[in-house]
C-alpha cells in the first residue's frame, strides 16, 4: 500500500524544469530588463524591482504544478516559497532592492539555526526533511548536519559580503548559479559519507 504522503513518480526532467525554472527565468527577465524603468501607478520600479515581483508568480505556478503531479511539496519548498512571497513583497512596498537581496542570506540563516538547534539537542533535523531520500544512520546525519550547518553559515556571510559591495548584475548571477553550485559540489563531495553510513536494506 503506497503511503499518502510519498511523492508520485514523475518524469525526473520535468521536475527539474519545475524546481529549477523559476530561477532561471528570474535570471532571464532580468537581464533583458536590468537597464529598463517602470512606472506603477505613479511610483518608478526598476528592473530589478519587476523582475523579483515576476519571479513570485512564476515560482507559484511552478510549485502548484509540482504539487499536483507529485501530491507533495518538501517542508523546504514551502518556507522557500514563504520568504520569497514575503520579501518579494517588501521590496514592492518599500520599493526597495534590498529586501529581496537579503532574503538569501536569512534563509541560509535560518536552516543553519534550525540544525545548530538539533545538534545542541542531539538531534539532526536534516534528517527529518529528508532522510526519506537519503537513508543513513544517526551517526552519518549527525555528521552530515554538522557540515551542512558549517556550510550554510558560510553562504549566509558570502551573500551578505556579495551584495554588500558587489554590482546587482553580479549578486545575480552569484545568487542564480554560484550558491546553487557551491552546494551541489558540496553534496557530491558527500558521496563517500552516505555510502560509509547508509542503511542496510533490513535496517531499512
Amino acid at each position: 500500500m503506497t503511503d499518502q504522503n510519498t511523492p508520485k513518480p514523475v518524469n525526473p526532467i520535468l521536475k527539474q524544469v519545475l524546481e529549477l525554472g523559476p530561477t532561471i527565468a528570474f535570471f532571464l527577465i532580468y537581464l533583458k530588463i536590468k537597464d529598463e524603468s517602470f512606472v506603477i501607478g505613479g511610483t518608478e520600479y526598476s528592473g530589478f524591482i519587476i523582475a523579483a515581483l515576476v519571479f513570485v508568480p512564476i515560482l507559484l505556478v511552478a510549485m502548484a504544478v509540482l504539487w499536483r503531479l507529485t501530491g507533495h511539496l518538501s517542508r523546504m519548498q514551502v518556507f522557500t516559497a514563504f520568504m520569497v512571497i514575503f520579501f518579494g513583497g517588501l521590496t514592492a512596498w518599500f520599493n526597495d532592492e534590498r529586501f529581496f537581496k537579503m532574503k538569501t542570506s536569512i534563509v541560509y540563516g535560518f536552516m543553519a539555526a534550525l540544525l545548530g538547534i538539533g545538534l545542541v539537542q542531539g538531534k539532526s533535523y536534516l534528517s527529518y526533511v529528508i532522510g526519506e531520500l537519503i537513508p543513513m544512520t544517526l551517526e552519518g546525519w549527525m555528521i552530515l548536519t554538522r557540515r551542512l550547518f558549517v556550510l550554510f553559515i558560510l553562504l549566509a556571510i558570502g551573500n551578505e559580503l556579495v551584495w554588500r559591495n558587489m554590482s546587482e548584475e553580479a549578486w545575480v548571477k552569484i545568487e542564480t548559479f554560484g550558491f546553487p553550485a557551491i552546494l551541489f559540489v558540496f553534496l557530491m563531495s558527500q558521496a563517500g559519507l552516505f555510502q560509509r553510513y547508509a542503511l542496510e536494506e533490513d535496517e531499512g
